[in-house]
């Protein structure tokens, strides 16, 4: 998640990695720590990371204090999506 204004929570969110910059005008970091806070009262997963002198919309991020946030991303969607797919039925992501 790298920008949300949504403030409903349900009780099955997937695991959820956050990626937000210090200085974000548009999604700013009060508003993402709320979001988070209750992405984890509903026991939500989360991993929340914010990346200091960074604005909105700041890619891969490269060459600031961002960079390879990607990558901790697919580390954390590697460890997450398995167990994710397990409390799902079967049939809901057979191939």
């Amino acid at each position: 998640m790298a920008y949300t204004g949504h403030s409903d929570v349900a009780s099955n969110e997937p695991p959820t990695f956050v990626v937000v910059g210090d200085q974000d005008g548009i999604a700013p970091p009060a508003i993402m720590k709320r979001r988070v806070e209750a992405l984890r009262r509903s026991g939500t997963t989360v991993e929340y990371h914010e990346y200091p002198g960074v604005g909105h919309g700041f890619g891969l991020g490269a060459k600031t204090s961002a960079d390879g946030w990607v990558f901790e991303a697919i580390r954390f969607w590697r460890k997450s999506i398995p167990s994710m797919l397990q409390a799902l039925p079967r049939a809901r992501y057979a191939a």
